[in-house]
């Protein structure tokens, strides 16, 4: 339930707090003294989306703060969720900056407005003029036939089940594309791959054919010059081999003359034995190196081929190209299975469907149930409110898809004229009807769904005499299970409540404020006597209003 509420800077409220307790509280005060000023405030504070025409002083920040105890509205998990400071007497706070930014605490926690617009849902149901409209759409009759019917579980386990169904339709159709796309790329693909495959692809690869190419095109001149080479190594006279070997020799008679032409010596065996390596391999080069012209025309197919591929894919080195075939590769196999995939996801949804139906089934079999016993109820507390000749029609059918609701279509008609013609509520019921048709359906709900808070807003306008005091007798009888407050005109449901606000107006040296205060007793004939009589008071309204106040204080 709401605490306390407390305002600075907005809109006429200079500084305003108030405390609430529970039972049934009504807020009166003259047209324009301010009530939907204080509806404003609380709507901050639940998430509505704020501008700088909120603000009173316009360089100062508006802050909005409301405590709401929630002990018993089963919030832990929210909290949990959005990683919020669980608190049995939870603070939300509502700041709107000169700059126009706005921000948003919970129990001193920043969150977005989406959090605190869904936390808002579970605290306060502000029930206006606008929102007497959702009674002509269908989602908020079957809430009324689920409350009844006590579906709320059986729902939750239906909406999981069709989330899950919904992102199997989703997947499903997204494999659908897929192959579509997949099919018109199918033969591409496989050539593009069989292309690749066929192609010599590993890494270094294009250096070793180059390497090869520049061999098999210059043949000739590499066997000119290691023949030059083998020539001046071998040449009897001047070749380097015969040469080294003639001073390894004579260095040989001097190695017992001391160590310095023994290391000489054994320098020149080294060099001797290097160059006759040299030579040797020089030779084997020399028998290795021989013209083939097919060679170097292969070598040069594959180069050119891996150049085009490159050009092509436009990669820029072999291991790109090889990255490209591996994907060719998954998608042309990813293509040959989307057949098998596709067949899978559809058992999977059909499988689904079927859990679906039945609990489909069963929610509409328990709302059926319970459909005459809220005819009944509906028309009877109509009765009271000065509407007997009402009368509704309600059926379902079935539908030809899931929705949130089930598989269900809601027919809910409406006549306030005995042999009257049924039509939908929107169409044939006024808006006086409508309001009172609204206030028993809360109360129905109250009876069976937590409701949070809930706040009337002149749900008694075009009413008057018996019928808003019967009005407010519901009213009333709701705040046994619930918080509820009445902004009313009418004294006879001001009378009512356990707890009476005024929302007025003082007239400063330099602007206007709204204030708001609890009534005494006594205040309170007051109120209600200038409620039936105007600004001028009389005997007789001050009387009428004790009376008031009164019967229902006795009660």
């Amino acid at each position: 339930m709401l605490s306390t509420l407390s305002i600075s800077n907005y809109a006429l409220i200079d500084s305003l707090e108030v405390d609430f307790d529970k039972g049934f509280t009504v807020i009166t005060g003259e047209t324009g003294a301010g009530k939907s000023i204080l509806l404003g405030g609380l709507s901050l504070v639940l998430g509505k989306r704020a501008d700088l025409t909120s603000l009173r002083v316009k360089d100062q920040k508006c802050i909005i703060e409301g405590t709401f105890k929630i002990d018993t509205y089963g919030l832990q998990n929210f909290f949990e969720e959005n990683d919020l400071d669980y608190d049995v007497s939870t603070v939300i706070r509502r700041e709107i900056l000169p700059s126009g930014k706005s921000r948003a605490f919970v129990n001193d926690t920043p969150v977005t407005l989406g959090v605190l617009s869904s936390l808002g849902e579970n605290l306060i149901d502000i029930h206006s003029q606008h929102q007497t409209m959702q009674l002509t759409e269908n989602d908020f009759q079957l809430k009324l036939v689920d409350a009844l019917a006590n579906n709320q579980k059986r729902l939750s386990e239906y909406r999981k089940g069709l989330k899950t169904y919904r992102k199997a339709e989703k997947e499903l159709q997204n494999l659908v594309d897929v192959q579509v796309t997949a099919n018109k790329e199918q033969d591409y693909n496989s050539f593009l791959l069989e292309e690749l495959e066929k192609a010599p692809l590993k890494l270094g690869v294009i250096e070793e054919l180059e390497e090869e190419y520049e061999q098999l095109n210059n043949v000739e001149l590499i066997m000119e010059q290691l023949s030059k080479g083998d020539q001046l190594f071998n040449d009897e006279q001047i070749g380097v081999l015969p040469l080294v070997t003639e001073m390894r020799q004579s260095l040989s008679k001097l190695v017992d003359f001391g160590t310095n032409y023994k290391d000489l010596y054994e320098r020149v065996k080294s060099v001797l034995i290097e160059l006759d390596d040299v030579s040797s391999e020089l030779q084997r080069l020399q028998e290795g190196v021989e013209a083939n012209p097919d060679q170097l025309e292969q070598v040069n197919n594959k180069l050119q081929l891996l150049y085009n591929l490159l050009k092509k894919h436009n990669a820029g080195d072999v291991s790109e190209l090889i990255s490209i075939k591996n994907e060719l590769a998954d998608k042309v196999f990813e293509t040959a299975n989307l057949d098998q995939k596709i067949a899978s996801k559809t058992k999977e949804i059909q499988e689904i469907e079927f859990a679906l139906e039945v609990q489909a089934t069963v929610l509409r079999e328990k709302r059926n149930a319970v459909i005459p016993k809220l005819k009944k109820k509906l028309e009877s507390d109509l009765g009271l409110l000065g509407m007997p000749s009402a009368s509704f029609e309600i059926e379902l059918s079935a539908s030809e898809s899931f929705t949130l609701t089930g598989k269900d279509e809601l027919s809910f008609l409406f006549t306030a004229n005995r042999g009257g013609s049924y039509g939908e509520l929107k169409k044939v019921a006024s808006g006086g009807e409508l309001s009172r048709i609204m206030l028993v359906i809360k109360a129905i709900l109250a009876k069976y769904e937590k409701l949070p808070t809930i706040m009337f807003d002149e749900i008694d306008t075009g009413v008057s005499g018996e019928i808003s005091n019967r009005m407010a007798d519901i009213m009333k009888d709701m705040s046994g299970d619930l918080q509820v407050f009445s902004i009313t005109h009418l004294p006879q449901v001001a009378s009512k409540g356990n707890h009476h606000f005024k929302v007025y107006k003082t007239e400063g040296k330099e602007r206007t404020m709204t204030n708001m205060k609890q009534l005494t007793t006594d205040e309170r004939v007051v109120e209600l006597a200038h409620m039936l009589s105007g600004k001028d008071l009389s005997d007789s309204a001050l009387a009428h209003a004790k009376q008031l106040l009164n019967s229902t204080l006795e009660v």
